[in-house]
């Protein structure tokens, strides 16, 4: 090439399975496990993200001219907007109402996986803003191809959030709730740093957990057998159907995941009455963060979901040294238990001007309402003043 870096054929996949696990981890990383070869192919394999529930992949893979691979992204075309947590709905409507086909579109993303992490993966070692601006403009080229309404990065890192900004994609701002560790020996030391109203309030609803007599433990890895995911899914579909959502995840992906190289890397609350399953909470184990995902539940028992998704989960990360506690999206009542508002990160590339133009002033309202909101949370947080 005229700027004397090496020349690359960038390739789509339709499968996860074209690519090689160490060549699609060596520029994945091992320290966020949801853009692992693995959890990408029991997405597939189980038929969760697949064709047939509107998430069809379009993976990009870059090579050199020997082969190897530099650079990758996980990529769908989707044919709806389910599952991404990062809502464009109102947008489709716009587009749809003007005599626009907003659906299909891509999706650069982990699927029904709202947790930031690289997305542009590129080989350590490579040239990282070079590669990261072809898979950009990849995601471009292939849109235009397909004739698809636009491309969407969501969840993706703050280096490259700003990249795809220097690209021409559209930025957009939002928060989930995280709690970090800066080196406590115990859940009574993240107790002092709170105020007393929340101190005693987080201690209130431990103990009345505690009394009920509820059994709760923490299986990890090869502790979490096939009886516990056939409970667990069931509570997860009960879950969902009490609040009219959609099951976006079988149960054959939980079986594809505890048979993949990422076994080690589960992390299950379970919860039981006298043998009686009440409730779990599925975390995912990373380098140095574990990762709520997904609460199930039967019957309710007062603070249960707190103590299985949110106290259990700070006493593992306390336990094995962790540096933050990832819970996601939604609910401010997190604030009060420890988790703070933190920036997540979307980037959007829109065909049509007469949708992108309206849209990128739309956002930048939406990203001073959020910074504004994210600060106003920090301050009323339950830590000590002063």
């Amino acid at each position: 090439m005229p700027d004397g870096s090496k020349p690359l054929t960038v390739t789509v996949l339709s499968a996860i399975s074209e690519v090689g696990a160490a060549e699609w981890d060596e520029c994945a990383g091992t320290a966020n496990p949801f853009i692992r070869h693995a959890f990408l192919l029991a997405m597939e394999r189980s038929g969760s993200a697949s064709p047939q529930t509107g998430w069809t992949p379009r993976h990009l893979a870059a090579r050199d001219g020997e082969g190897r691979l530099l650079a990758a992204a996980p990529l769908y075309l989707k044919s709806h907007s389910f599952g991404e947590y990062v809502f464009d709905w109102s947008w489709a409507q716009a587009y749809e109402r003007a005599g626009g086909q907003y659906y299909p579109k891509l999706q650069c993303a982990v699927p029904f996986t709202p947790v930031t992490g690289p997305r542009l993966l590129v080989r350590p070692g490579e040239d990282g803003p070079r590669l990261r601006r072809v898979l950009a403009a990849s995601m471009v080229d292939l849109a235009r191809r397909l004739g698809v309404s636009s491309v969407h990065v969501t969840f993706p890192g703050g280096d490259e959030y700003e990249g795809l900004g220097e690209a021409g994609y559209l930025q957009r701002l939002g928060s989930q709730y995280h709690w970090t560790n800066p080196g406590y020996q115990s859940f009574d030391d993240f107790l002092g740093q709170l105020s007393s109203r929340k101190r005693k309030q987080i201690r209130k609803e431990r103990d009345a957990v505690a009394r009920t007599g509820i059994r709760l433990s923490t299986l990890v890895g090869g502790d979490v057998k096939a009886r516990h995911w056939d409970v667990f899914h069931a509570f997860y579909q009960a879950v969902v159907d009490r609040k009219w959502g959609r099951a976006y995840v079988s149960r054959a992906f939980f079986e594809e995941l505890s048979a993949s190289a990422l076994a080690d890397s589960v992390v299950l609350v379970w919860a039981e009455d006298g043998g009686e399953p009440l409730g779990a909470a599925f975390n995912m184990l990373g380098g140095d963060t574990l990762y709520g995902r997904t609460w199930g539940g039967g019957r309710h028992v007062d603070f249960l979901h707190f103590e299985a998704c949110y106290y259990r989960a700070l006493d593992f990360a306390i336990a094995q040294g962790l540096a933050r506690v990832e819970a996601g999206a939604q609910g401010e009542h997190k604030v009060s238990r420890g988790y703070l508002p933190n920036a997540t990160y979307s980037a959007h590339w829109i065909a049509d001007s007469r949708l992108a133009e309206p849209v990128a002033r739309y956002l930048v309202h939406e990203r001073a309402m959020v910074t504004e909101d994210m600060a106003s949370q920090t301050e009323e947080g339950p830590f000590r003043k002063g």
